[in-house]
């Protein structure tokens, strides 16, 4: 799973480069400035980072110098065919690559694909795990099977998927309304509940104390994350 970043001011183009990147093994992050990007990049494992040069707050060449400052996850700049010389000045200070608007889907599908292989294949980015851990807490995803403290722990279907959404983004808060659009591919109808009823099953079976959890926290009024214990 690659975790790929779109970052324009134009919610109508965060929308269309969704709808291009419409893919299995893509995680979709969306900001709509710079510091926006900037806060993702910082919280998410972000492998691929679309930004558009021309934004308020702070463009894309100011965001993209500040997050080469402490990855070189590949930086793909949206530009207009007037801005060449933003082109160029971004290429000069880290970019790797832009697309010029208006966009062709497939020429986006392709840079996005030709960068991630790149990344990976240079060895400065790394797959997600196959092999998921939180503190006692296992998630072998090639083998579906969860173990704590090396005992195999039976969950249902939706409940290995909640886990595993979780501790993908260890320290992340997703609140019921995510949870339930993402597992279920569903609108979030009664989500809360649903959501809530499934987390406890969870915690009834990988906690000792249920009401105490040492992995499963919920964030009162936002939602639920998995703690950052490794």
């Amino acid at each position: 799973m690659y975790n790929i970043l779109i970052c324009d001011d134009e919610k109508d183009i965060v929308n269309a480069l969704k709808i291009y990147l419409n893919d299995d093994n893509y995680a979709l992050f969306e900001a709509f400035d710079g510091w926006e990007a900037l806060e993702i990049v910082e919280r998410e494992d972000i492998h691929l980072v679309l930004m558009d040069i021309m934004m308020p707050k702070m463009d894309g060449i100011e965001a993209m110098v500040k997050i080469r400052e402490k990855s070189n996850v590949p930086v793909i700049l949206l530009t207009a065919k007037s801005e060449d010389s933003d082109k160029i000045l971004g290429l000069t200070v880290g970019a790797d690559d832009y697309i010029t608007k208006p966009f062709n889907p497939v020429e986006v599908s392709a840079r996005v694909k030709s960068q991630l292989r790149r990344y990976m294949l240079l060895g400065a980015g790394k797959e997600r795990r196959e092999v998921l851990r939180c503190g006692g807490i296992e998630l072998d995803d090639v083998q579906k099977k969860v173990l704590l403290d090396g005992e195999e722990v039976a969950l249902t279907p939706t409940e290995y998927e909640i886990l595993k959404l979780l501790m993908q983004h260890p320290g992340r808060v997703f609140s019921p309304k995510e949870i339930y659009q993402k597992i279920w591919n569903d609108l979030p109808y009664g989500s809360e509940n649903t959501v809530a009823v499934h987390i406890r099953h969870i915690r009834e079976k990988l906690e000792i104390n249920p009401a105490e959890p040492r992995y499963l926290k919920v964030v009162w009024g936002q939602g639920y994350k998995c703690e950052k214990k490794f």
